[in-house]
């Protein structure tokens, strides 16, 4: 089975908790042949740090939900699954602008699954970060 952006959309608001909605993200697009998900972060001052910056915590939970998104693409929907690990290399400050939050499957097994993802400010070129996950397949 195919996951289309809007069956995307439904996994992502019938599997989260609520302040992970909170973030507001959206899917972009899903490329099935890719293994991968582009969410989008909008900018909300209310997830700025002390001195304005997007907070790492924003980003963090924005790759790991990107991460289980890419899983339901590879699967063709939602299946039970945890984060094994999760790493996060921090680039640049992004102020006042929505962040793309591309998560690419680079091994998806029947028990595990490894992910890349970039995140980039909208309109930029280069990553704001970047962050690697591995997650158990639990179903």
């Amino acid at each position: 089975m195919t996951l289309t952006t809007a069956a995307a959309e439904k996994v992502l608001a019938d599997n989260f908790a609520p302040w992970v909605l909170d973030l507001g993200l959206t899917v972009e697009s899903v490329a099935v042949d890719g293994h991968e998900a582009v969410l989008r972060l909008p900018w909300s001052d209310r997830l700025a740090r002390e001195g304005g910056g997007l907070s790492g915590q924003a980003l963090m939970a924005a790759a790991d939900t990107a991460t289980v998104i890419a899983v339901a693409v590879a699967r063709g929907g939602f299946v039970p699954m945890t984060t094994v690990q999760q790493s996060i290399s921090f680039q640049r400050a992004v102020i006042g602008a929505d962040v793309l939050v591309r998560a690419r499957l680079t091994k998806a097994g029947k028990r595990m699954a490894f992910a890349d993802i970039t995140m980039t400010a909208e309109g930029t070129d280069g990553a704001a970060a970047h962050a690697t996950a591995v997650y158990a397949l639990l179903g």
